[in-house]
């Protein structure tokens, strides 16, 4: 039980997302019911199932998104700026963010004692990065010749695209820029990367190989190559609704995933490493879980997947389903995931604790989701009261659980956070009230 080991807590909070890029425009949004899906800006959208998506507006990779930086730092990330996609982007802003928020300088910390596990999603490389190359190989009929390419091809491609668009660099930059000596590492899990973040960060710091870590997630579904393949791969929403109505956890009328883009970043910090600097705290990580389940055809089993993370993290953190003050579901708004997931929570919480799901506000951000979700929740105990889950009109019958659908619900002092990927890969974890 990890009671009996060393007490974690997190410091710190960072985020980039369709509600903003701080927890000051996060927190806002979801008091205020304000929605961040809006019609596509940044893809054609003419041959997608719908015209809409959470995209990350405000974010537009300029230094004054990274926070207030000292010049050293500023000058690092802005000469390095074109060594990173927008993915990677907004993970190290996000990331920059929670660090100001912890007050982490590098006077604060030992290197030595501080590192980083950062989640992602696998990242694709835009087309254009291969335009000059692909140009210098076509026939007289403009057609792609392959055996053209290591000669004529090849040579016109930046050599340094690759740094771009590896998941391991969100982890990378963000130890370089600041000088984090400690473990690092990198979650490439989808969906379920952000609580395996958190967890994996939390038990290298229970393990004594550091004092402090910086966890987190980044993905996106919006891309002029990713979103084809989740329009041909995932349940993905029609142009049925407004833009704001359209992303519709647990509802009836709900049909399919709304497509988004962000990054959330945590400090995570040995309680009494952050007693001793005065630090704000937020919570403590008391449990987590993973598994995977799928049926025989490889589809998901969303509800046993779920129902396994539920009870392991439960008992990893010594806790009773009425000890949970709210749950933050996956409620990714497809059918089989929200039914799936709903199962899992009624059959162990019934249908009275708190369900709240942030992605009705700005869809599904890819591994960044289960992060700036943490952090809505981590707002929500601090505030004491939930905030309401959007567009939730006529409750799916089965989906029988408790969807918040006021403003004035108890947060409680814990809530556990819920995760799947497509392919079944569930993961929580379970955060309190210090006491």
């Amino acid at each position: 039980m990890l009671d009996n080991h060393s007490r974690i807590v997190i410091t710190g909070l960072g985020q980039i997302s369709p509600l903003g890029n701080n927890i000051v425009d996060l927190s806002s949004a979801l008091d205020n019911q304000q929605s961040g899906v809006r019609t596509l800006e940044s893809i054609p959208y003419k041959n997608l199932k719908a015209s809409y998506g959470g995209e990350a507006r405000d974010f537009t990779g300029e230094i004054s998104n990274y926070g207030v930086l000292e010049k050293t730092l500023t000058r690092a990330i802005k000469k390095a700026t074109r060594l990173m996609c927008r993915e990677i982007q907004m993970g190290v802003a996000a990331a920059q963010h929670a660090m100001q928020n912890a007050q982490l300088t590098p006077e604060i910390y030992n290197p030595d004692r501080i590192g980083i596990v950062f989640g992602c999603d696998y990242i694709l490389s835009l087309p254009h990065e291969f335009r000059e190359g692909v140009m210098q190989c076509l026939d007289e009929d403009g057609e792609f010749d392959f055996d053209q390419w290591a000669e004529n091809g090849l040579p016109k491609v930046n050599p340094l695209w690759l740094l771009k668009y590896l998941p391991n660099m969100p982890s990378s930059h963000i130890a370089i820029y600041n000088d984090l000596r400690g473990p690092s590492n990198s979650i490439t899990m989808r969906e379920s990367s952000a609580n395996q973040a958190l967890a994996e960060a939390y038990c290298t710091i229970e393990r004594g190989d550091a004092d402090i870590m910086v966890s987190g997630a980044t993905g996106t579904r919006i891309h002029p190559l990713r979103t084809v393949h989740v329009n041909m791969q995932e349940e993905l929403v029609g142009n049925n609704f407004a833009a704001a109505a359209a992303c519709r956890p647990y509802e009836n009328t709900r049909d399919g995933m709304v497509i988004g883009e962000g990054a959330g970043s945590m400090i995570v910090e040995r309680l009494s490493h952050a007693e001793a600097r005065g630090a704000t705290i937020y919570g403590e990580i008391v449990g987590f879980a993973s598994s995977t389940c799928m049926n025989r055809d490889r589809t998901a089993r969303f509800d046993q997947a779920f129902e396994n993370v539920i009870k392991q993290s439960l008992e990893n953190a010594n806790l009773q389903p009425a000890d949970i003050g709210h749950i933050h579901g996956h409620g990714i708004s497809t059918i089989s995931a929200d039914r799936g997931e709903a199962v899992a929570i009624n059959k162990i919480f019934g249908n009275q604790t708190p369900v709240v799901a942030a992605k009705s506000y700005m869809g599904n951000l890819g591994a960044g989701s289960g992060s700036v979700e943490m952090i809505s929740s981590l707002l929500a105990l601090d505030k004491g009261t939930l905030f309401k889950t959007l567009n939730y009109d006529t409750p799916d019958p089965l989906c029988d659980i408790q969807v918040t659908n006021s403003i004035d619900i108890p947060a409680g002092d814990s809530f556990i956070n819920l995760n799947a990927s497509p392919q079944g890969q569930a993961s929580a974890v379970i955060i309190k009230s210090l006491q």
